[in-house]
């Protein structure tokens, strides 16, 4: 019996055995149970209501959290995205479902319409997608998820099979997307960076001109409240900025919007060392991807990191500058963190981005339990607007991976225990308040629930099993 199946099937030994009448279900267990009830049967959701289709890199983030349940379920999360991979090599961010209503949600499948306007592309014909990406952490899930049970892996070929499409994945960023020369990947559209409504998008969207609000009917309001999600305004150029990329036929390159992100590279950089391990498990030298890793990193620094700011900014590209080179957006936000994941920072960056995520602008372990999503000082600051303050459980946990990389084992112990509780205590919330903890957004949220998962069972090294090359640089 799969491992999920232990977990969520009610037995009446085990509530004598290990549940005293009463009291509530474990956390791995009520986890598991988040998981099962979103499990679709090939892949896994958000969330029931608000989100009825697979996102990319949620799918990541959950199947990382599968492999302590069920390594073959987290093998064929990837595998159904991934199998949506277009012919260029761009894993799309939305994987429709055929079988929800077109108007569950929006922007919906007719919309995106990616078998015919993505056709020069190479959107597949048998599924229908969004033309748009999200961040890079398939490869470091493939890598964690094969080290969950190598020998199933290697029996089901698991990691032959994923490893062209990742390459092709990263090819695609690499190339396609480098659009500042400068070697890093560059994202068009905000909801490529994950993280929509972030007050470092709000200088580049002030350039758009929004969608008329006649032309879109927002589905996302039917399941959460206006307070906690992005405004009229801001869904207006989302809307304008998605049609213009569909109709110029998802070619990159020539749109208004172009952003170099620090999360977004960080965790291409952390997938490609991971892609070096999956290389050296099929046979094949993984040397050249840890080089590019590390070139990667240095490109990083290069361009994204602000020593005024003691944090990496995002680069708008398409922003008048005399050098060609766009400018820095003076936003502080969890993305400028997100980069202590990566082994080979400079130890100076290391030990600046420790002082900024404990002091004042983030306040972690002194007026925060989990790192907000926006500069506690910032005026944009909202503690409940989705990514504008909000503290978020997948950031939580790459930056929780970040202080064990550098080996700041008690900020990331304490890190870990407030995953936990805030994870238990809000029924697995999207989001939360920085400050109050309070869930907001959906609830059964499932990177949430996966996440919590991993840290409860995985084991507080990192190096090795983050697929990095050797330790870190202190």
């Amino acid at each position: 019996m799969e491992r999920t199946a232990q977990l969520i099937t009610p037995s009446a030994e085990r509530s004598i055995a290990y549940d005293p009448p009463g009291s509530p279900p474990p956390l791995h267990a009520r986890a598991a149970r988040v998981l099962e009830g979103n499990w679709t049967g090939a892949s896994t959701v958000p969330s029931r209501g608000l989100y009825p289709h697979q996102w990319s890199w949620d799918s990541a983030f959950i199947a990382i959290g599968l492999r302590h349940l069920s390594p073959l379920r987290a093998q064929t999360e990837l595998e159904t995205l991934l199998s949506a991979q277009w012919g260029d090599g761009r894993v799309p961010h939305i994987v429709f479902n055929p079988s929800v209503p077109l108007d569950a949600y929006f922007p919906s499948p007719d919309f995106w319409r990616s078998s015919t306007a993505g056709h020069t592309a190479g959107a597949p014909r048998t599924v229908q997608t969004s033309g748009i990406v999200q961040p890079p952490v398939h490869a470091l899930a493939a890598w964690l998820v094969h080290r969950a049970d190598p020998g199933l892996s290697r029996a089901r070929g698991f990691l032959a099979r994923v490893y062209p499409r990742l390459a092709a994945w990263h090819r695609y960023l690499l190339h396609r997307r480098d659009l500042g020369g400068g070697g890093l990947a560059s994202v068009v559209h905000p909801w490529e960076q994950g993280m929509d409504n972030s007050p470092a998008w709000d200088l580049p969207l002030s350039r758009v001109t929004p969608a008329p609000a006649r032309s879109f009917r927002r589905a996302d309001l039917d399941h959460g409240a206006a307070e906690d999600r992005p405004t009229d305004l801001d869904y207006g150029r989302y809307v304008r900025l998605a049609t213009d990329y569909r109709d110029g036929g998802y070619a990159d390159g020539t749109g208004g919007f172009a952003v170099e992100d620090p999360s977004f590279n960080a965790l291409l950089i952390a997938s490609e060392h991971a892609l070096a391990r999956i290389a050296a498990e099929l046979g094949a030298p993984g040397t050249a991807r840890h080089a590019r890793a590390e070139r990667l990193t240095a490109a990083l620094v290069e361009r994204l990191w602000d020593p005024t700011s003691g944090i990496f900014l995002c680069r708008d590209l398409r922003a008048p500058a005399p050098d060609g080179r766009g400018i820095l957006i003076p936003e502080r936000g969890v993305s400028g963190l997100i980069p202590l994941l990566l082994p080979g920072l400079p130890r100076n960056i290391v030990r600046t981005l420790l002082g900024t995520v404990s002091g004042p602008h983030f306040g972690l372990g002194t007026t925060t339990r989990l790192v907000p999503s926006h500069d506690l000082l910032g005026e944009a600051f909202d503690p409940h607007r989705y990514w504008r303050g909000p503290a978020w459980f997948n950031t939580a946990w790459l930056v929780e991976r970040g202080l064990r990389t550098h080996a700041e084992l008690r900020q990331a112990d304490a890190l870990r225990e407030s995953v936990l509780d805030l994870a238990e205590a809000t029924d697995f919330a999207e989001y939360v308040d920085p400050y109050t903890g309070e869930a907001c957004g959906a609830t059964g949220f499932s990177w949430t629930a996966a996440l919590a998962l991993d840290l409860l069972h995985s084991d507080t090294t990192v190096t090795a099993d983050m697929g990095f090359k050797g330790g870190n640089r202190r």
